[in-house]
């Protein structure tokens, strides 16, 4: 059993905001999760190429749109969004926004965004979309 607190982690500056991320690639959990806090602003793009993500918003109000299809949704407290088709996206935050963010293959805790808005890290193997099905 492990007991992780915030305030006793760094967090990462990302494009957008700060992420603390609780568990990562060295807890050997398989996913990581993160408190990702996103000031009012944006949008920011990103497109998670090497990981899917879901997202479960804690507090504050977004507006996630989907680029493909251009739809936009918005998000608000107990609402969860899933990026797992390595979705093209941009968010942005109506208001301070914290999610709870879950990814898998799980981060190293390291990675920032690059151009594209992805997550780049070493030792990434592609996640097969609804390899938890199976």
């Amino acid at each position: 059993m492990k007991i992780k607190r915030v305030n006793q982690i760094e967090p990462v500056q990302f494009t957008g905001g700060l992420s603390t991320r609780l568990l990562t690639e060295s807890d050997k959990m398989g996913f990581s999760v993160c408190k990702t806090v996103i000031p009012k602003g944006g949008p920011h793009h990103w497109r998670y190429q090497n990981h899917l993500e879901a997202c479960y918003c804690i507090k504050g109000k977004g507006e996630i749109t989907d680029l493909k299809t251009n739809v936009k949704h918005l998000i608000t407290p107990d609402v969860m969004y899933v990026l797992d088709s390595h979705d093209d996206h941009t968010f942005e935050a109506l208001e301070d926004t914290v999610l709870i963010s879950v990814f898998n293959p799980p981060l190293t805790g390291l990675e920032t965004h690059d151009q594209d808005g992805n997550y780049v890290s070493n030792n990434i193997t592609n996640p097969q979309v609804g390899a938890w099905d199976k």
